[in-house]
């Protein structure tokens, strides 16, 4: 029933003028009459106390069912924009409910101090072109992902547990994945944990949000390498921390140059397996190092192994972590880059000393990652195929990086020279005197091949001009087309 209107309502008033616009593709004939009136009202364009054309007129004047234009006032009405009683006619009402909830008596509401960081402090995608597939360096190689065996396995998983896999899972991760992930990290990264320390997140970003959240204040200073992962500049930026940036070089971070420019650092982030982008190894000497200031300054090390299994020449060397002694590294990975960047599966190896802190905080952040696919890599990894599928994308990634080094030698060394690389997915471009990376860049997107200007890494650092290429999402083929175009470009500038 409709409401009715006050006593002192006139009961001749002139119908307001109602012009609708034209119907959106898609939209039902209810929608589109609720919403057209709705805005109309919310906009001034039907000013409180106006009456509005007769349910019959306006199906007349717009060609709908009548019933059609009843819904659509009586839902106005049982929202509050409109009342009506039987012989009177239709009212937009005097108060409006964006009026008794004083939107438009008050100021816009405002984002919170850590909201402005988040929202000055975007992600940056690392490519220059999303379309382009030869050189991008956030994909790995997903035509040589055994999909087929992925399916058997969540199946067979669904088929066998699916009660238990479709219930709430472990705040920490699927118990099953986090032994077998403590196995794979002991046997290939020296890394010293058991399951309980293990922790299966989304991936890198979201492991090093949920440890900044629990062990830094806002202004806390933090060591980054410089050049580093922008990912980690930026998410350490928005979280109130001050970044900064240590210089690295053949040998990884300069723990002797961050105490000259910040000793007190509460925390470090660094990439020792394989550093990101320059690809070299952190020395043991630099390790010690590390792992002394940490001590010394009572510091949390953060450990980003991401690429450190791809090494495409001798052993990978064994994790940082497996030389702490003080529990003060925390190692992060991620299955992202092993295997597909849609899994959304990485994982973390807390020191004892965190383990029920970072359970509190993941029971109020996010509960747990989806559990199918939790089981589904938990018998992917135990049943050996996870070392299987390492092995032959190194041998794959090494033929493309090959591919890559003996074109570039051959056909743009007047332009630009590779730095050679032991480990991980991307590699650096040393441009020729003159070249400015950023229109490199942007000129090389245009043809179809995608590169990061290293300066987008650096924090402080001025480093000479070069492109960072990502190597393992495109076959031998694409590679020798996309040398052929960027020196193309480059000998262009």
């Amino acid at each position: 029933m409709w409401r009715c209107t006050p006593a002192d309502m006139p009961k001749k008033r002139q119908n307001a003028s109602l012009v609708l616009r034209d119907r959106s593709n898609g939209a039902t004939l209810f929608r589109w009459l609720y919403d057209e009136i709705r805005t109309a009202i919310v906009d001034g364009r039907l000013s409180p106390g106006s009456r509005l054309p007769s349910t019959r007129s306006v199906a007349s004047q717009y060609r709908v069912a009548r019933g059609t234009v009843v819904a659509a006032f009586d839902q106005l009405a049982a929202e509050g924009y409109v009342e009506s009683t039987v012989g009177n006619g239709t009212f937009v009402r005097r108060m409006l409910p964006e009026s008794l909830l004083g939107a438009r008596s008050v100021g816009r509401a405002s984002l919170s101090a850590r909201g402005r960081l988040l929202a000055e402090n975007p992600f940056p995608y690392l490519c220059a072109n999303r379309s382009v597939e030869t050189f991008r360096l956030d994909r790995p190689a997903l035509d040589a992902f055994p999909t087929r065996l992925w399916s058997r396995i969540a199946a067979r998983g669904l088929r066998s547990s699916a009660p238990r896999l479709l219930a709430h899972g472990e705040i920490l991760g699927f118990r099953p994945l986090r032994e077998a992930v403590a196995a794979h990290v002991g046997l290939t990264r020296g890394v010293k944990c058991t399951a309980d320390q293990v922790v299966i997140t989304t991936g890198t970003q979201q492991s090093l949000d949920l440890i900044t959240r629990l062990v830094l204040d806002p202004g806390d200073r933090v060591w980054v390498e410089d050049p580093g992962y922008a990912g980690a500049t930026w998410l350490l930026r928005a979280s109130g921390a001050e970044v900064i940036g240590v210089p690295v070089d053949a040998e990884g971070i300069d723990s002797d140059a961050g105490r000259r420019r910040c000793r007190s650092a509460k925390f470090a982030y660094v990439t020792p397996g394989c550093q990101f982008p320059l690809g070299m190894g952190m020395s043991l000497r630099r390790r010690l190092a590390l792992l002394q200031w940490a001590r010394e300054e009572g510091a949390w090390i953060f450990e980003d192994d991401y690429d450190s299994q791809l090494r495409f020449s001798g052993r990978p060397l064994a994790a940082l972590q497996s030389l702490d002694t003080g529990g003060c590294v925390i190692y992060s990975n991620t299955f992202n880059k092993m295997l597909f960047p849609a899994l959304r599966l990485g994982f973390l190896v807390v020191p004892p000393t965190l383990v029920d802190a970072v359970a509190a905080a993941r029971s109020v952040l996010d509960r747990f990652p989806s559990v199918p696919d939790q089981a589904t890599l938990a018998d992917f990894i135990s049943e050996g195929y996870l070392d299987q599928h390492m092995r032959r994308m190194c041998e794959l990634y090494t033929a493309r990086f090959d591919a890559l080094v003996r074109c570039a030698q051959r056909r743009i060394k007047d332009v630009m020279e590779l730095s050679p690389v032991g480990a991980g997915l991307q590699i650096v471009g040393w441009l020729a005197k003159g070249i400015d990376e950023n229109e490199a860049c942007r000129r090389a997107a245009e043809r179809g091949v995608d590169s990061v200007a290293l300066s987008k890494f650096a924090i402080d650092r001025s480093m000479p001009p070069a492109l960072v290429l990502g190597v393992a999402c495109a076959d031998i083929r694409a590679i020798r087309s996309g040398v052929e175009r960027l020196g193309h470009t480059l000998r262009e500038l």
